[in-house]
């Protein structure tokens, strides 16, 4: 058999596994966006305080007439441009598109009638979302939000702890976020300890439970690989 014959036949051979794959990553993706935004939601309906990027956000709403999926674009299109120049790379779309999504989708979901739920169990739930919704979002491999990728450039560039490299992103984006006159609370101090410090065991667990590869800490191809290979950026 000759060697392209030989080359045909193995593309062909791969051709539905790589599409399952593509699928399932896609799949976690969409699911993390979701499972992140619900989670975001709550922080804010708990009204204890919110995520860093949301303090943030609305921050930049108190002096801007924005939305805060466009509020999140924006600090998205900031976080691209660093990790960018750092890394000497062509800067990514997808974490752009996540930023803009699941600040649209918790725009939605502020709509809904939330009261029924109170404060303390809406702060529970939404750290435990939000930490999932992470951990799927970063193992999908695609659309890995723009703050992680600086955090993963930490990890892998620095060694610096991901939780550490996490949580010293999420200090910067709340600094700033509280200077321009976001909101603060027990519930921001909730997600800086324990969603920061859950997502590498959720990660750990969809590993162990699911069998679910983690394409943005341990696939091969260097900073930031999976998320250039989803963009087509070199």
């Amino acid at each position: 058999m000759s060697t392209s014959r030989t080359t045909a036949v193995s593309v062909r051979g791969r051709g539905p596994r790589a599409l399952r794959e593509n699928l399932t990553r896609y799949v976690l993706y969409l699911a993390g966006c979701l499972v992140f935004a619900a989670g975001a939601t709550l922080f804010i309906h708990s009204d204890l305080g919110v995520d860093p990027l949301d303090v943030l956000s609305l921050g930049i709403l108190e002096h801007v007439p924005l939305t805060i999926g466009v509020a999140q674009a924006f600090i998205a299109a900031v976080c691209i441009a660093v990790w960018s120049l750092w890394n000497r790379r062509r800067p990514v779309v997808m974490p752009f598109v996540t930023f803009l999504l699941c600040g649209s989708l918790i725009d939605l979901m502020l709509l809904a009638d939330l009261e029924w739920i109170a404060p303390v169990p809406s702060l529970v739930l939404a750290v435990l979302l939000c930490a999932y919704g992470s951990s799927l979002i970063i193992m999908s491999g695609t659309g890995i939000r723009a703050m992680d990728l600086i955090v993963i450039s930490l990890n892998q560039r620095w060694k610096v702890p991901f939780w550490c490299a996490k949580v010293g992103v999420e200090a910067v984006l709340l600094t700033l976020g509280w200077l321009l006159g976001g909101p603060v609370g027990i519930g921001t101090l909730a997600f800086l300890v324990f969603v920061d410090g859950l997502i590498q065991p959720f990660m750990s667990f969809n590993s162990a439970v699911f069998h679910l590869a983690n394409r943005g800490l341990e696939r091969p191809g260097g900073v930031g690989g999976p998320v250039l290979e989803d963009a087509g950026a070199r």
